[in-house]
């Protein structure tokens, strides 16, 4: 049985954990201070692909939690750093925000029109042009390599919920016949093999928080770490019932967290 008491890093999604939207969920950031307290890492995970690390930096700095650059994580960084491990030098057509083109430039990821390009990465396109979808479409149809950063079907969002890449990849999928070859982000092993390597730590000294079942909850349970949801965002009581995922730990709120650790 996993055992809270041997974690060292907390890995915290957003929404729906820390906060909802521009606001923080009562306690959170207490909370998070509580566990740097306490001798714990932190590192903010998120699988929005559309925001780049120092966007999510200057969130929260503003919000009234300070945090590091290198407390974030996103499944575009991920895919940046996967695209250089596995598919090196080669060149990518990105379906995705101006933001995700930076990050991956950042990492030294050769980005090329859909002419040139041998991997094809979709990412959370919130300028999404048929143009380009189209573009996307025909490399898949002549062989490239598919690349998503993540599986969300839907990103909140104040008027209601945003079609995220999840939704994306069923598009392309009934458009094209191909499903991505690697997904980058929650709940895949990708982003897990690249946190334990930044932080240089095992799986069960690393726990996923979150309030989302299929994507944080199913990451800490498929890469065999302590898992924790949080019934502040997505799931209720009714919704972890009805799944066959088991989380470590269920609380009501990551205000509720650290008192759990002795």
């Amino acid at each position: 049985m996993k055992n809270i008491n041997e974690v060292e890093l907390f890995l915290l999604d957003l929404d729906g954990t820390v906060y909802l939207g521009s606001n923080e969920i009562d306690g959170a950031f207490d909370a998070v201070n509580t566990l740097r307290k306490q001798g714990k890492r932190i590192c903010f995970l998120t699988n929005n692909s559309s925001k780049s690390q120092v966007a999510y930096e200057e969130k929260l700095n503003n919000m009234g939690l300070t945090v590091t650059s290198d407390e974030i994580y996103t499944s575009g960084m991920a895919a940046a750093e996967f695209l250089n491990k596995k598919y090196f030098g080669k060149k990518v057509f990105v379906l995705g925000t101006e933001a995700l083109k930076q990050e991956l430039i950042s990492y030294n990821v050769p980005l090329s029109d859909y002419v040139d390009a041998e991997v094809a990465l979709l990412g959370f396109d919130t300028g999404l042009t048929y143009d380009n979808l189209y573009k996307f479409c025909l490399l898949l149809q002549r062989g490239a390599e598919y690349v998503a950063t993540h599986p969300d079907n839907v990103c909140p969002a104040p008027l209601g919920d945003m079609p995220d890449a999840g939704s994306f990849i069923k598009m392309i999928e009934v458009a094209t016949g191909r499903v991505p070859d690697y997904v980058c982000g929650k709940p895949y092993s990708v982003m897990a093999n690249c946190i334990k390597d930044r932080f240089n730590l095992k799986s069960n000294q690393i726990a996923m928080v979150g309030d989302r079942l299929y994507t944080d909850i199913a990451f800490g349970i498929n890469n065999d770490f302590y898992s924790v949801l949080v019934l502040s965002g997505e799931t209720d009581q009714k919704m972890l019932e009805k799944s066959d995922l088991s989380p470590s730990l269920v609380i009501p709120s990551i205000k509720e967290l650290p008192q759990k650790i002795k």
